[in-house]
């Protein structure tokens, strides 16, 4: 089956600092970023038994999107179960959760995960990708790398990525000769750490966790957060994602000794998003944005 093909890497200059970012939000329009990774094994495999995905999370998860897009592609339903829907993305459909709609996913508001169903004919789904399957993509990724580092020069190489369930810097780590770092955005270290360690009983390859000055209540609006980002798009005139990356590049440019090599950053997509976060942040501060 045709799947995305490498992702380019750019050199940018970012407050005196020297970093190459990775375009994982460059694979394909429709798939892309680290979701795109994550169930690079379901588009690279053939499963004519499947009929159905299940899934679940937040209304406006990136997961949630993803999947919509691979079940359109492979004819399987798709159907994702929430806690909550806030009354206005019910009235005003926007961002994730309306393009998931589009692509025929059917939504379901429970306040209990749903559980693996024990039929063949079903695939299910872990909060946010975090499965062993995820494991396929991600090594393709450290090898995407590790030979672009060879064609660059570059004999030392740190990475950073910003995490949600980790699934992506924990796979990435594994399968990487370079020094992954990664920090928090959804819950505190030692959620990450018990994410890891559902996936890799051994530490060994589990990625460095830098810990933020500051705790973000994920999905919270933060000043700060809003300033990084645009600081981003008008120094590099790459857009980033709002949810994750401000919070990544804040942890990243507090660590200065991790640029003492050169330096990675995975752009991992995610930009759909964007446009609820947005909407959110001119409520919020009354901007024209």
């Amino acid at each position: 089956m045709n799947t995305f093909i490498n992702s380019p890497t750019q050199k940018k200059h970012f407050q005196n600092q020297i970093i190459y970012i990775k375009r994982d939000d460059l694979l394909s329009k429709n798939f892309s970023g680290n979701k795109a990774r994550k169930f690079h094994y379901y588009l690279a495999h053939e499963f004519p038994h499947l009929q159905k995905v299940v899934s679940y999370g937040s209304a406006q998860s990136n997961a949630m999107y993803s999947l919509s897009v691979l079940a359109k592609k492979q004819g399987w339903k798709f159907h994702y179960y929430t806690t909550h829907i806030a009354d206005y993305l019910k009235k005003n459909p926007h961002g994730n959760y309306k393009y998931a709609l589009e692509n025929g996913m059917k939504i379901h508001i429970e306040q209990n995960t749903p559980t693996p169903s024990t039929e063949k004919t079903t695939l299910f789904i872990e909060e946010g990708g975090r499965q062993k399957e995820a494991e396929y993509g991600l090594e393709i990724l450290a090898k995407e790398i590790e030979a672009w580092k060879k064609e660059q020069q570059i004999k030392e190489l740190n990475i950073f990525l910003p995490s949600g369930t980790g699934t992506t810097a924990l796979f990435l780590q594994k399968h990487s000769k370079n020094k992954i770092y990664t920090t928090p955005c959804v819950g505190g270290v030692n959620y990450l750490e018990k994410q890891f360690l559902m996936l890799e009983k051994d530490k060994n390859f589990h990625p460095k966790i830098l810990t933020p000055s500051k705790k973000r209540h994920f999905g919270k609006l933060y000043r700060e957060s809003y300033n990084i980002w645009l600081e981003l798009q008008d120094k590099m005139g790459i857009e980033f994602d709002l949810l994750y990356d401000p919070h990544g590049w804040l942890t990243l440019l507090e660590n200065p000794q991790i640029f003492e090599k050169p330096t990675l950053y995975i752009h991992q997509g995610g930009l759909i998003g964007n446009e609820s976060m947005l909407a959110r942040y001119q409520r919020k501060y009354n901007e024209n944005i």
